[in-house]
């Protein structure tokens, strides 16, 4: 799968969430944030403008003129100058703490004539602080797991007679839909118990999802998954 494929496996998450949420479900921006988290986790490319209106709209993001900037007044020449989309996060690069270009969309982002922040960054709180979001435009998102937005996403999905969708996020594995950076903290019957997971394999096995998944560049092998306990449960259904 290459970063085009991810860049559309997150856009088209978001689109079927969108439909098959109610309109004022509070966690479906959770969701989008653990989806942009797994997307930010690869080399793709900013996707935001694909799926804009949604993100407005369920209050993933939060759309200003430039001019509300909390620093306009005092940076109107920079902002007048900007002409097309710009992040606004400046690094420094040479600084002994420079940890990269993660954090870029933190101070928010300009695509004129607007000023963007997504909910629970740096500027969003700002924002928040000068009173121009509030009630629960001001609460941040709830951390989400990804395996409970792929959950989610995988029961819409189904609902819709989307095979392939629930099958290429199934093939990424337990590791990488689980797991974190010293692993997974689960044995195989742990693991089994779990209700994202059990809701996620039941969908699987309804959709017959799993021989699609399997054709995934993502999915470790089936005849090298028993080199790892949990992945090879994983593929056992």
């Amino acid at each position: 799968m290459s970063m085009h494929e991810i860049e559309d496996l997150v856009a088209d998450s978001v689109r079927v969430l969108d439909r098959r949420a109610a309109p004022d479900d509070p966690h479906v921006r959770d969701r989008f944030a653990a989806l942009y988290r797994f997307q930010n986790g690869h080399d793709c490319s900013f996707t935001h403008f694909r799926v804009m209106d949604i993100l407005l709209r369920r209050r993933y993001t939060y759309r200003f003129p430039v001019d509300r900037h909390p620093d306009f007044a005092e940076r109107s020449g920079y902002f007048d100058t900007l002409t097309g989309f710009t992040g606004l996060r400046v690094f420094d690069e040479d600084a002994p703490d420079f940890a990269g270009h993660e954090s870029w969309l933190e101070d928010g982002y300009v695509e004129p004539p607007y000023l963007y922040c997504d909910a629970g960054t740096a500027l969003w709180r700002r924002m928040a602080a000068a009173g121009e979001l509030a009630g629960p435009d001001a609460v941040a998102p709830r951390p989400a797991r990804l395996i409970e937005a792929v959950r989610e996403v995988a029961v819409a999905a189904e609902r819709e007679g989307d095979r392939e969708l629930v099958a290429m996020w199934y093939a990424f594995g337990c590791g990488t839909l689980l797991g974190g950076p010293a692993g997974l903290p689960f044995d195989a019957a742990e693991l089994a118990e779990l209700p994202d997971v059990r809701e996620l394999r039941a969908v699987v096995r309804r959709t017959g999802a799993l021989a699609v998944a399997r054709r995934s560049p993502y999915a470790v092998p089936p005849e090298f998954a028993g080199d790892d306990e949990l992945e090879a449960w994983w593929w056992e259904l």
